[in-house]
């Protein structure tokens, strides 16, 4: 019997209850497909940060090492700056670990409307490749002479070859096993003609290595109105680290709500353990209540169990989803339902035990 560990980290907001809810389908599915799969959860976030001074532990990454993956919540809260958290908790674990590639899948799903008119299921199938390492969050600057009208900040864009052909492989290869085989490289190499012109060369070096991949490229502005526009002239797409962290909220938009959206921090040589995450943030307005939307948390465990090699679990799991949200009683309310994150996590537990699915 295979058998996995899990790291947990619910971090902040309802991090905590989509976690929940994804570790409690992830338990359903091992006793339905005969693995093991041990979940240790992490109290690492917000609320240890106020008692300690650091959202996680100095030696954290050392105590993530021998987990299989990590299954990850959210990280942020209104009376802390959002910088501090991010680089104290996600970008803490995704830098050291190497997660160079982070893959956003978005379409709309069975049940779920589009706000795009006239486009439905099968029109909006986008996989997403975030440059995840260097770019523009990059971590390089800084700020001197504060407080005076001199006061300078400087935020540096890093680009570097090795980061840019790993990634841009990495992208080809990802649209090679699609069948349109097709990927768009973006970029704003119009006006940022050093760290962005690197981009286009590069992608063009690449495409050279992969002959049955159809490519183009976009300026990130207008890829957003092609995205608006034209979704089913897109497959797979490619950007760096701040394009592509916007683009993919906007696709996760277009394909009815951002509720829904999952990610994959993935280190692909497998030198450290991968990270899973939704990509709707901790949400403190409704934190609590008990209506946030499980799917993205739930199709994160689906690119999970991709990775850990157990595809026949994660096509289970996937189509789990899509027969629940194809019923829009189980909508929860940024889909324009009444359903609970309870009723959602309940549903898909079902399918999953079911025999005809």
């Amino acid at each position: 019997m295979a058998s996995y560990r899990i790291a947990a980290i619910p971090g902040d907001g309802i991090g905590k209850e989509v976690v929940s809810a994804g570790s409690a389908v992830l338990q359903a599915l091992s006793k339905r497909d005969g693995f093991d799969i041990a979940i240790e959860t992490f109290d690492w976030g917000s609320d240890r940060y106020r008692a300690t001074g650091r959202l996680m532990p100095e030696d954290g990454c050392k105590t993530l090492e021998s987990f299989d993956a990590i299954y990850f919540g959210a990280v942020g809260a209104p009376d802390l700056p959002d910088h501090l958290t991010l680089w104290g908790l996600r970008l803490a674990i995704c830098q050291p670990f190497d997660q160079y590639a982070n893959v956003r899948p978005t379409r709309i799903l069975p049940g779920i409307e589009s706000p795009l008119r006239g486009v439905s299921v099968g029109d909006l199938d986008w996989v997403i490749v975030r440059e995840n390492s260097e770019g523009e969050y990059a971590g390089q600057g800084g700020r001197s002479h504060r407080g005076l009208p001199e006061e300078i900040a400087t935020e540096v864009s890093i680009f570097t070859r090795a980061g840019v052909e790993r990634i841009m492989r990495f992208a080809f290869e990802t649209a090679r096993l699609r069948p349109r085989k097709l990927l768009t490289v973006v970029t704003k190499s119009n006006a940022q003609r050093h760290g962005m012109v690197l981009w286009d060369d590069i992608a063009k070096e690449v495409a050279a290595e992969f002959p049955d991949v159809t490519w183009d490229k976009m300026l990130v502005d207008a890829m957003t109105v092609r995205m608006t526009l034209k979704p089913a002239s897109l497959d797979t797409i490619v950007a760096t680290n701040l394009h592509a962290d916007i683009l993919s909220d906007l696709a996760a938009a277009l394909a009815g709500s951002i509720g829904i959206a999952p990610t994959a921090n993935l280190n692909p040589e497998g030198r450290f353990p991968s990270m899973f995450e939704p990509i709707h943030g901790s949400a403190f307005d409704i934190t609590g209540a008990g209506i946030a939307n499980p799917v993205g948390t739930f199709w994160s465990a689906v690119l999970m169990l991709e990775h850990l090699g157990e595809p026949a679990s994660a096509e289970r799991l996937m189509r789990a989803i899509e027969r629940v949200t194809a019923d829009p009683a189980l909508h929860t309310p940024d889909l324009g339902g009444t359903a609970r994150t309870d009723d959602v996590t309940r549903a898909v537990i079902a399918a999953i035990q079911g025999d005809n699915l």
